[in-house]
């Protein structure tokens, strides 16, 4: 089943959080991860909300995001995302049979 991950950051080192960008996209993509969005400035609709950017990837499996999560080359790359955001990581299931 589809897993998504959601995260909602704020950034208070540009410069660290710019080193994980660059470094994302080949470790996400290693582990058949995919990035659906990823926005600085999302529009809020309804509520309050207190980070600077939202990002949303999905994977094949909640397995498949584990190992993602926990490889060795994103455990490196995380440090600097670690280091220069505060924020939230959420994983939920997606729905059966939707895609």
């Amino acid at each position: 089943m589809t897993v998504y991950a959601l995260a909602q950051i704020s950034i208070h080192d540009r410069q660290g959080y710019d080193r994980y960008v660059a470094a994302f996209m080949p470790v996400l993509a290693k582990y058949h991860g995919r990035l659906l969005a990823a926005d600085e400035r999302p529009q809020v609709v309804e509520g309050t909300w207190s980070y600077d950017k939202v990002i949303l990837m999905s994977f094949d499996s909640r397995e498949s995001f584990e190992r993602w999560a926990n490889s060795p080359e994103y455990r490196e790359i995380s440090r600097d995302r670690v280091a220069a955001t505060d924020g939230v990581v959420l994983v939920a299931d997606g729905v059966p049979g939707s895609r």
